[in-house]
């Protein structure tokens, strides 16, 4: 698992290391170096002769930046410093010119613009150190003004020097991952102590490329803010059956999806549940799209009966469509109803209540407050239109910009966990937030969030009494869902189009790939 930790809580981490004279920025920068050498050695075989360009602010990571120049210097790069404010590391400063690296001092001659912007482009490599984890809101001045250059001289010619940041981009969001003004895209991150938030939030996270933590010895207390989950999280977690286990204990998924309009869904969301490891599947709808639904995955039941978990909504219509006369088939009743026995308050229910997977249309029939272990499953879109149901002033772009607070907001407005989807999903609940970017781009298709619904649903109902015992987890079966769903993805054709019938056809032997390995 990656955790990521607050810039305030990394800060108050690292106050008794310093005090006791821990060397905590020799051993950022010399590491730092280390990587930007091994990529230098990997893209050009070699150190010596490479040029590097520093983007170098005021703060702490302008000096991880200098000193890490200075080591590269050392072994034969040739080195430039663009200093972009009159305030700098003056030891890293000296240290670079001492092993021979070259000053730039932008801050003085802003008309030197272009020609910098020319030099650095022209660089083997560029170590982007011109904020840290103390900044706040968009880059200004120089700094934003060379960014701004640089991203439109990439646009113009197409290329691009690799680029490594110092710690985190500098003009994310660190704690929120917003990006409220000019960013230079990182090929790589290079971050100190511990992940930061803004490293795993979209959009920021889309800017990061791959991010190499250092270890420097923190003793980060308390939860972390964000966390991903790995392969290796979700192996561990895996409710594998065993030699007494049945049908029932492996747990059962009522579904209630599709309509005459859009069987598919229906379709899409039963075989994902099934295929994700579910006991049964019991389809609830329209007698002509339970005989779609069977004729597709015979191992279906369309019958009522005991249900462990339940998946509401997908292909259901929502808003003005919901308004037609007969447009809904009767489900949003059958929701409800479904609905109504996840939360307990279905009367002659047997079990108690159950953990429900909503989305799509279900996200119209949910009461005002609804239980942790209810997992909501919207995108952007759905989600704005959920909060401004609630009183939000609030438009996607907002939602899009700042994804994490949204979510947060809808879990606080509405009780449930919600798992917002995107290129990189967020999950927010009780047990805190998740950030999971595990799919390809590709995974942007129609019916891929009805399979994400099958395959969470299916791993809801495996663990249904333990969620509905400790609502917490509900948020990490959601990532580990998530995770599974984009791998599944990957695995389906790497590097290609995928279709989301596939996708839910990938599933087990995803399932297989992580429980083995």
């Amino acid at each position: 698992m990656i955790s990521a930790w607050s810039a305030a809580d990394v800060r108050a981490a690292e106050e008794p290391l310093l005090v006791a004279g821990v060397p905590l920025m020799e051993r950022a920068s010399f590491a730092l170096a280390t990587v930007v050498a091994g990529d230098l050695r990997a893209r050009r075989r070699s150190v010596r002769g490479a040029g590097v360009a520093l983007l170098v602010g005021a703060g702490n990571n302008g000096g991880d930046a200098l000193h890490a120049g200075a080591v590269l210097a050392g072994r034969g790069a040739a080195v430039t410093a663009v200093l972009t404010s009159e305030r700098f590391h003056a030891g890293g400063r000296a240290a670079l010119t001492r092993a021979g690296g070259r000053v730039v001092e932008l801050f003085v001659a802003p008309d030197r613009l272009g020609a910098v912007v020319r030099d650095v482009a022209a660089s083997d490599g560029v170590l982007d150190g011109l904020v840290g984890i103390g900044a706040r809101g968009p880059l200004r001045g120089p700094a934003a003004d060379l960014v701004t250059a640089l991203r439109r001289a990439a646009g113009e010619t197409g290329a691009a020097p690799w680029v490594v940041a110092v710690d985190v981009p500098s003009g994310i969001g660190v704690d929120d991952g917003a990006v409220a003004g000019p960013v230079l895209p990182a090929d790589r991150t290079v971050t100190f102590g511990c992940a930061k938030p803004g490293l795993l939030l979209p959009p920021a996270a889309l800017l990061a490329g791959e991010v190499s933590a250092v270890d420097l010895g923190l003793g980060l207390e308390g939860a972390p803010a964000v966390r991903r989950l790995e392969a290796a999280d979700v192996a561990r977690s895996w409710p594998v059956p065993g030699p007494a286990d049945h049908k029932y204990t492996r747990g059962v998924v009522g579904v209630v999806a599709g309509t005459a309009t859009y069987p598919g869904a229906a379709v899409l969301t039963a075989t994902a549940a099934v295929r994700a490891g579910a006991g049964m599947v019991r389809y609830r709808g329209s007698g002509d799209v339970g005989r779609v639904v069977v004729g597709a995955r015979p191992e279906v039941v369309a019958a009522p009966g005991r249900v462990q978990s339940w998946v509401v909504g997908p292909g259901v219509p929502a808003g003005p469509e919901a308004a037609d006369a007969g447009a809904d088939d009767g489900q949003h009743e059958r929701g409800r109803a479904g609905l109504a026995a996840a939360a307990g308050r279905l009367a002659g229910t047997a079990g108690g209540p159950v953990p429900a997977v909503v989305d799509a249309g279900g996200l119209d029939l949910l009461d005002d407050r609804v239980p942790p272990w209810f997992v909501l499953t919207p995108h952007a879109g759905e989600l704005t239109t959920l909060l401004r149901s609630r009183g939000e002033d609030v438009r996607r772009e907002d939602v899009d910009a700042e994804p994490l607070r949204w979510a947060r907001r809808a879990h606080e407005l509405t009780g449930a966990t919600v798992l917002l989807k995107g290129g990189v999903t967020v999950v927010v609940g009780p047990g805190g937030a998740y950030a999971q970017a595990d799919g390809p781009g590709w995974l942007a298709t129609a019916g891929a969030g009805d399979v994400l619904a099958g395959v969470l649903g299916a791993m809801l109902a495996a663990r249904s009494a333990e969620v509905v015992e400790h609502p917490a987890r509900a948020a990490e079966v959601a990532a580990a869902a998530a995770l599974v769903h984009g791998r599944a993805a990957h695995g389906t054709n790497p590097g290609g189009p995928v279709a989301a019938l596939d996708v839910a056809d990938a599933v087990p032997r995803e399932i297989a790939g992580l429980l083995s390995s």
